[in-house]
This record gives C-alpha cells, structure tokens and sequence, in this order.
C-alpha cells in the first residue's frame, strides 16, 4: 500500500484535482478543508507527507506546519516532509515558510 499524504487546501477544486494526481500513482491521501481538520487528523494518524495551502482561513499553513511539528515532536515521531503551496503569495508570506527551516 503507498504511503499516506496529508492534503490540506481550502479550495475544493484544488482538493481533488491533487488527490486524484496522488493517488493515480499509489499514495493514499487524507483530505482536510482547513488547518483545525489537519490537527485532528494528524492526532491520530501518521502521514509520510503533508502538502499545505499557506493561505487558509482561520489557520494559515504556516501556523499549521508549526502545530504539526509540535504533535509530531510530542508523539515521539520523526519529522514529516512539508510541502507548501499556493496560488496567491506574499514576500511576508514567503520570509515566513522561509523562517520555518
């Protein structure tokens, strides 16, 4: 079985159109709407990937990849590959993923 990618975009199109991308070529895919979905998501599971918006309501992919760091380091896991996406950035947006090394 491939191994398992966490999603998380706001725009459904975006969603699904990379979801089936991804699975077309073996990974399994958990899809959330929104970075509070994640979080829950990644409580209880274990991802090999997770590929973020940076720009969501509520919850940016930035804070979001800062929390799942800190639910990784408290579960005792090894660190989990990020991906950042977006369709519309920022230079405040982008020094701030930078900052995320």
């Amino acid at each position: 079985m491939g191994k398992k990618i966490l999603l998380i975009d706001d725009d459904e199109i975006v969603l699904e159109s990379l979801s089936r991308l991804l699975e077309s070529q073996g990974y399994r895919v958990e899809r959330a709407k929104n970075g509070f979905q994640a979080i829950e998501k990644a409580q209880s599971e274990d991802f090999h990937l997770v590929i973020s918006d940076i720009r969501m309501p509520g919850m940016d992919g930035i804070e979001l990849i800062q929390r799942l760091r800190e639910i990784t380091r408290e579960r005792g896991g090894k660190e989990i590959p990020e991906i950042l996406i977006t369709g519309y950035t920022d230079e405040n947006s982008y020094l701030k993923a930078l900052k995320l090394k």
